[in-house]
């Protein structure tokens, strides 16, 4: 079987896919690739069919050796790629021959990049889905983060490489450094006070270096809780309520003034007031923040998430050509 060898194995990098629905309410994330279009894109280009598992790389890539001629694509924060020392582009696919390195400069913005090889990484599937999840030890390779020495099967390509061997300007994304995030309020945005509440959808809020798949910290101006007895069984910060279902993308404020929003790995419950949800549409967006980056959170109706959701829905299969 044709394999992919781990020189380096960068900052962290992981084994996604589309994720793992259907145990959320057992406390098993859906993971998936962070940067769900970005990983999508990739896959497009080399062949590949909207299943397969790619490699998720956070910061600083990997170096990579390949046992097989392959033709691979790389999307997502621009970084520096090159196959043996040479220079190649992202977001249009190229031939790597066998033996051949493949090797990443720094990133140049955002935070995450994607490396698709013809017939995707195939890894053994778990409760239907090839996606780490290093909190439970399952999915990836071995459950973890790729190691040094650890060597990546890959699958037969079954499809007929496409017509389009690079993804058009338009369907890329930006990786600013100040981002406009749609959040629907709710379910306890009514525990804030008027300030609180006009500064979570109103402020400037910027990422902190705390963040990864499980949730991204923001700071800024604070919120503000309003003064009231805290129901039996919930803690004594305002913050606290009766445990409750979490939504992926709701936006917490544990403990103290500071948001974070919960991302692909977050579990899926807990005690901390959940006062909006990021719209599915924008999750993408989110995840491509790197620490610094200015964020405005800008409250929508449910209707117009929905609307979002279809747009997003729409440049997606426009991907695939």
């Amino acid at each position: 079987m044709p394999t992919i060898e781990v020189i380096e194995p960068g900052l962290s990098t992981t084994v996604q896919d589309r994720g793992r629905f259907g145990y959320y309410h057992l406390g098993i994330p859906q993971g998936g690739a962070m940067d769900a279009l970005s990983a999508t894109a990739g896959n497009a280009l080399v062949g590949n069919t909207p299943d397969d598992a790619v490699l998720e790389c956070t910061y600083m890539g990997p170096k990579l050796r390949f046992s097989h001629d392959t033709v691979v694509a790389v999307t997502g924060a621009p970084v520096g790629v090159s196959v043996d020392g040479t220079e190649v582009a992202q977001w249009t696919r190229f031939e790597v021959p066998a033996g051949a390195t493949l090797s990443f400069g720094i990133i140049a913005g955002g935070s995450r990049f994607y490396i698709a090889v013809r017939g995707g990484v195939d890894v053994p599937v778990v409760l239907g889905s090839r996606s780490t999840y290093p909190a439970g030890r399952i999915g990836g390779h071995e459950g973890r983060q790729l190691r040094a020495g650890d060597a990546l099967p890959v699958g037969d390509a079954g499809n007929p490489l496409p017509e389009r061997a690079s993804t058009p300007d338009n369907l890329r994304p930006e990786f600013g450094r100040s981002q406009d995030v749609r959040v629907v309020m709710g379910l306890y945005d009514q525990k804030l006070t008027d300030t609180g509440r006009e500064n979570i959808t109103h402020g400037e809020w910027t990422l902190t270096p705390v963040a990864d798949r499980a949730g991204l910290r923001f700071k800024g101006p604070g919120v503000e809780w309003r003064d009231r007895p805290q129901p039996f069984g919930a803690g004594a910060d305002p913050s606290n309520i009766v445990d409750a279902g979490y939504a992926v993308g709701s936006i917490q404020i544990p403990g103290g003034t500071q948001p974070i929003v919960l991302h692909r790995d977050a579990v899926s419950g807990g005690g901390y007031a959940m006062v909006g949800t990021v719209v599915s549409a924008d999750m993408d967006l989110v995840a491509r923040l790197a620490p610094g980056a200015a964020v405005h959170f800008v409250e929508v109706t449910v209707e117009e998430a929905l609307e979002a959701r279809a747009e997003y829905r729409d440049r997606i299969a426009d991907l695939w050509g």
